[in-house]
């Protein structure tokens, strides 16, 4: 991994072209490997360049782009500070604007609404959420909104108090969902855009089986269902969502490891591809990707396959906005995997590309012209 200098500006404003789009990746490296880093991804070959670090800002495990594509942000649990970036053209190296404080101890997962006013932001050992503006020139505002959760479920090390894992919106902006681990909940606010206020919907919680854990969570790309994965108990919960109230309903429980599996294994990612026909959950332990199948009447889920993730501990994977491409993060050794995906299967097939990134937490991918 390099340092950003002057000759690699000038590098990555070379590399660009019309096959290829850039990958971001966030980290919890410490030190001077610390930082975000930048790779191309060559869109006809699934090959990634090699990355270069294009800030040092420290724990920087969680990050978003901004739908203006010319800012992005993170969150680092180190600092407990959210940050401002713009991202220069035609490098795609980041400068700081601003960061503040996210109210909460180990902030560990941030997204944006849909309007792209506000960053929402879970606070993990704090057990809290909160939201930040952004600013007219898209700096990051102190936070307008904060909600402390409280309570414990059944595990006695992970479970003794709230940890709010993660947290977003529903596609019309009107409720955000918050998976907390701690709690075994999702909560559930209503949400205004313009005031940057979260109010507790009714009912303010989803429950979830004690001792499950649920730890991120995603909408189908019809919005009539919502996913999310228990990092304890290594499930996947499918519900229906009511549009017109922001509420959650389970109908389906379905383990994300294969049968006869008896090792250790928690489950971190879950994502669908952007056509809704398939569902992937990252475990770490059994290290794999696990492949699902979306019904698309009932959004039920069927399994597949699972795909060795060629690391340890995927802590994160993302598909590009074409739904070609899944890159899985894996903490051991600090890689970034490609995977092919076949549209008609969800089967993903290794590319051969591999890249080394210390301790990756999570990838965006940015389209550029």
């Amino acid at each position: 991994m390099k340092i950003i200098c002057a000759c690699t500006v000038a590098l990555l404003a070379g590399i660009a072209a019309a096959d290829t789009c850039r990958v971001y990746i966030g980290t919890m490296a410490k030190g001077e490997q610390a930082g975000i880093y930048l790779a191309w991804l060559n869109m006809q070959t699934g090959q990634l360049s090699e990355p270069v670090r294009v800030s040092p800002v420290n724990g920087a495990g969680f990050i978003v782009i901004h739908p203006d594509k010319k800012h992005l942000y993170s969150a680092s649990a180190v600092t407990e500070l959210a940050s401002a970036f713009t991202i220069s053209e035609p490098s795609g190296m980041l400068e700081k604007m601003n960061s503040q404080s996210t109210r909460g101890n180990g902030p560990c997962h941030i997204s944006l609404d849909p309007s792209g006013k506000n960053l929402l932001v879970a606070n993990y050992a704090g057990g809290s959420c909160a939201v930040l503006p952004i600013q007219n020139d898209a700096s990051l505002a102190p936070a307008s909104a904060f909600r402390q959760h409280s309570g414990s479920s059944v595990h006695p090390t992970r479970q003794t108090q709230a940890h709010a894992h993660s947290i977003n919106c529903s596609a019309d902006g009107q409720f955000a969902f918050v998976a907390d681990l701690g709690i075994d909940k999702i909560m559930s606010y209503r949400f205004d855009a313009i005031a940057g206020t979260l109010t507790p919907n009714d009912p303010p919680f989803t429950a979830i089986e004690p001792g499950g854990g649920p730890r991120h969570f995603t909408f189908h790309p019809n919005g009539k269902f919502a996913y999310a994965d228990l990092e304890l108990s290594n499930k996947a919960v499918v519900f229906e969502y009511d549009q017109i109230n922001g509420t959650l309903t389970e109908i389906q429980s379905i383990s994300t490891l294969p049968d006869g599996y008896v090792g250790s294994s928690a489950a971190s990612e879950i994502r669908t591809t952007p056509d809704g026909r398939f569902l992937y959950v990252a475990n770490r332990g059994h290290d794999s990707i696990a492949i699902f199948a979306i019904d698309a009447e009932t959004g039920k889920l069927t399994a597949t396959g699972w795909e060795p993730v060629r690391g340890k501990n995927p802590r994160n994977f993302n598909i590009d906005p074409t739904g070609t491409f899944l890159i899985a993060l894996n903490a051991k050794p600090g890689n970034a995997v490609v995977f092919r995906i076949d549209r008609q299967t969800g089967a993903l097939e290794f590319t051969g590309s591999e890249i080394r990134v210390a301790n990756p937490g999570c990838a965006q991918f940015l389209a550029v012209p």
